[in-house]
């Protein structure tokens, strides 16, 4: 029988604080809390400090809201970070067929937690499908989202490069061992230290009666949604039409954009942000990925800081 590995999912702050250098005086205020959003369903979100929520937090396809810890510490601002439908600890999404990849059904969702949890909040950031469904909810619920960033991330959806993504995506859903999680998760992200990785997984994935390990966001696939990162036909065609959306945005956007290969924005993708948007304010992340969250955490965290809040 394979071991059983204990998880406290806010016991780990410690290690997040010691891997960046941030200062660290005792875990963080963070609660986590639940919205009901219809049809049964919830969407569950971590809540940051005690006081009014001002920034939310969107994560990626196959990710989870814990992938912005390192960020909202460095931050030390309260502030939401959103578990996407079907993610996390949130429930399956709205759409059985093209599931978590319905972006404007994941904007409706995240209105309703955001309504009841963050209001006032002064920006949101979505990183990958986490800024699709920004823009989504900038369309639907524009009172909401009043500064934008998007963490590598554009309507410009390009399946070459998204390829190590979808490959790690479209893996096995379950592993016999956590070493085994481990090492394929390892193999797909070079930039990445493998403590951080070791707590990624930790928040990321649930250990069943056998022992073996499946991703939360992989039992959506048992009951028929798709997978998280796999763009079908139909939603592609949503992207290529979210660029209209991009140019309807009212509010300043900012795109943060990885410089590594395994970014997904090329140069015409930005290209095409400031054409759409011409007052864009774009920072590039030498040495960061697709997930800039994950790469290069407190230099993000510096970046928000400026363009939300200065």
């Amino acid at each position: 029988m394979t071991e059983r590995i204990d998880y406290d999912e806010f016991g780990m702050f410690h290690e997040n604080a010691a891997e960046y250098g941030l200062p660290y005086d005792g875990p963080p205020t963070v609660r986590r809390q639940f919205v009901e959003v219809g049809g049964g369903r919830r969407i569950s979100a971590l809540v940051w400090g005690e006081g009014a929520p001002e920034l939310v937090l969107l994560h990626g396809g196959s990710q989870n809201a814990h992938t912005w810890d390192t960020v909202a510490m460095a931050l030390g601002r309260p502030l939401v970070a959103v578990d996407l439908p079907g993610h996390g600890h949130s429930d399956g999404p709205a759409d059985r067929v093209r599931g978590p990849l319905n972006v404007e059904a994941n904007a409706a969702d995240v209105a309703v937690a955001v309504r009841a949890l963050a209001p006032d909040a002064r920006g949101v950031v979505g990183m990958s499908l986490g800024g699709l469904t920004l823009i989504a909810l900038a369309r639907q619920a524009p009172e909401l989202v009043r500064r934008v960033v998007l963490v590598d991330i554009t309507p410009g959806i390009n399946r070459e490069s998204a390829r190590h993504i979808t490959d790690f995506v479209n893996g096995p859903p379950t592993f016999p061992s956590f070493e085994q999680l481990l090492e394929r998760t390892i193999q797909f992200n070079p930039t990445r230290s493998v403590s951080s990785l070791r707590r990624g997984i930790l928040h990321n994935a649930v250990q069943l009666e056998d022992g073996s390990w499946e991703w939360r966001w992989a039992r959506w696939r048992r009951q028929g949604a798709s997978g998280p990162e796999t763009p079908t036909s139909a939603a592609e065609d949503i992207y290529a039409e979210m660029w209209g959306w991009v140019s309807a945005i009212q509010v300043p956007v900012m795109l943060a954009r990885g410089m590594t290969a395994q970014s997904v924005i090329r140069d015409d993708d930005e290209a095409e942000l400031l054409r759409r948007h011409p007052g864009a304010h774009v920072v590039r992340f030498v040495g960061a990925g697709h997930s800039i969250q994950g790469d290069k955490p407190v230099e993000l965290a510096r970046e928000i800081e400026a363009f939300v809040f200065d």
